[in-house]
């Protein structure tokens, strides 16, 4: 597996390209800005980009999305319940206030339990509202992105038109909490690190004591 985290973006956005280094068929996650540098480096590691993936759809994970389409002709790609969210005119209003460019429409919906393949990498869609009601998380062993929800000894703000804090801490202990301890998180920001474990979570992060 090809798995590169990129800082990218003016809010400091953790950015992943995917690859299968049998097929060669890749993804990027969250190009949350500097388009042109997550593309250079997909190139260099030889990568036919056919997805971008939004770990959900806050402008801030999605606003290269569509320069990263014109430039691949990649699908975009996101949970059915924040497609549809983002998708509304007053979801869009509030967000504009960010000023960072909202997702195409999604040109792939999917749902929790799905089975996402990139190349001959299978990656389980975890759904975890709390963040945003369609917020996911991806997960092929022993690593899983977890977008903005779940940070190295933080989770993810739920002030947001679509959050809940309760829904997310019930996300976080019935659908990641229970994954093994060595599996490896790669969160949406890096703000206290950018990379973790469930089980170095369990022990240090104070939202999950």
């Amino acid at each position: 597996m090809i798995l590169e985290q990129l800082i990218v973006g003016s809010m400091g956005v953790c950015s992943y390209i995917i690859g299968c280094e049998e097929t060669k068929i890749g993804a990027i996650v969250d190009p949350g800005g500097d388009e042109n540098r997550i593309l250079t480096q997909a190139d260099k590691l030889g990568l036919d980009i056919k997805y971008i993936v939004a770990t959900h759809g806050h402008p801030d994970h999605v606003c290269g999305n569509r320069a990263i389409k014109e430039a691949t002709g990649g699908a975009v790609v996101m949970h059915d319940a924040d497609a549809e969210f983002f998708e509304k005119p007053e979801t869009q209003n509030y967000f504009s206030m960010l000023g960072l460019e909202p997702s195409p429409p999604a040109d792939i919906r999917l749902k929790d339990g799905d089975i996402f393949e990139i190349g001959n990498l299978k990656w389980q869609i975890i759904r975890t509202p709390g963040h945003t009601p369609g917020g996911m998380c991806l997960y092929c062993p022993p690593n899983l992105l977890t977008g903005d929800t779940l940070f190295v000894e933080g989770v993810g703000r739920t002030d947001f038109p679509g959050g809940s804090y309760d829904m997310l801490l019930q996300s976080l202990q019935e659908k990641v909490l229970s994954l093994p301890d060595d599996t490896i998180i790669w969160p949406g920001h890096g703000y206290g690190g950018s990379q973790s474990t469930i089980g170095a979570e369990k022990r240090s992060n104070p939202y999950l004591r």
